[in-house]
């Protein structure tokens, strides 16, 4: 899927955002068990329905369960309590892996 196609939907299938986040379809179901704020819609047929606001907190959860090693109580706690420093620390560290890719990138050139 493209990014810009992906910018212009409104809700994103289970099967859109396990493709994206490269996350197991199981993960994705237990996080809605374990984590409250995320919850998505369901359609009449039972379907998942994501919303953008969705996807940033899975990435999120993603970035304080597998990157910064938070247990699920931790990554909780620092949802309800200290969730923007945490956003922000996450979009930095996304920021500087870009820069690293392109510099590296940039050495295999020479």
């Amino acid at each position: 899927m493209e990014e810009n196609e992906a910018v212009e939907k409104l809700y994103y299938s289970m099967g859109d955002v396990t493709t994206m986040m490269n996350l197991a379809p199981s993960l994705l179901r237990f996080w809605e068990k374990e984590f409250d704020v995320l919850a998505p819609k369901k359609n009449k047929k039972g379907n998942r329905l994501y919303t953008k606001a969705d996807i940033e907190t899975i990435k999120l959860i993603h970035f304080l369960t597998k990157e910064q090693g938070h247990t699920l109580q931790g990554a909780k706690e620092k949802l309800k309590s200290r969730r923007q420093p945490t956003e922000k620390n996450m979009e930095i560290l996304a920021s500087l892996k870009k820069v690293r890719q392109f510099l590296v990138e940039i050495r295999e050139g020479l």
